[in-house]
Order: structure tokens, then C-alpha cells, then sequence
């Protein structure tokens, strides 16, 4: 029973100990492993112009070079080309990229 209680313990100061950037990093480790059913949805002003759905996970991108972030995120989801929200068989999985500055975007779960 201590065992358990020094494991738990142990678990948690580690996380505390790490940085922002790590726990994000394993967060999202979790999160691939366990998946999600993300939406990312663009908008120009207050248009909604792009949907993406069954999104698992949003990436940062980083320099090959110099391993900094870049102003932009990627990932893979189902383009739902006329934003109604339902998967149709037209509606292909795609790679997509998106700039940090200049999109307006919200990523949400939907499950």
C-alpha cells in the first residue's frame, strides 16, 4: 500500500518538474495514443469558411535546422467540403497546414 501512495508521489512531483513545453509534449503523447475526434474550424471574420473533422492530434511544425517552432500548425482530417457538419463519401482525409498570425481558428473535441 505505501508502495502505491510513493508511486503516485513520484508521478506527480516529476510532472510538476517538468517545463510547459514537456508537459504539453506528453499530453499530447497521451492524447495519440488514446485518440481524439478533434474539429478545427477556419474563419474569415465571422464566416466559417473550412472544416476539418476526425482531426487525432494538431502539430506544431519545427526548423529542420534549427528545431524552433514555426508560426504554423498541421495535421490530417476529413475536409468537410460543404460544412454541415456529417461525413459524406466525397469527403476525403487531408493534410492540412494553418498559420499561427493570420488564421482565426478554433480546435474542439467532439466526441
Amino acid at each position: 500500500m505505501k508502495l502505491k501512495y510513493i508511486l503516485v508521489a513520484s508521478m506527480v512531483l516529476f510532472f510538476a518538474s517538468c517545463t510547459q513545453e514537456t508537459q504539453n509534449k506528453l499530453s499530447r503523447s497521451l492524447q495519440n495514443w488514446t485518440g481524439t475526434a478533434g474539429i478545427l474550424e477556419v474563419y474569415a471574420g465571422d464566416k466559417l469558411v473550412k472544416r476539418f473533422m476526425k482531426i487525432d492530434k494538431l502539430s506544431t511544425a519545427y526548423g529542420t535546422d534549427s528545431n524552433q517552432a514555426r508560426p504554423y500548425r498541421y495535421g490530417y482530417g476529413f475536409n468537410d467540403k460543404n460544412l454541415n457538419g456529417i461525413l459524406e463519401d466525397d469527403e476525403k482525409k487531408v493534410y492540412f497546414e494553418f498559420s499561427d498570425y493570420s488564421s482565426s481558428y478554433i480546435f474542439y473535441e467532439d466526441k
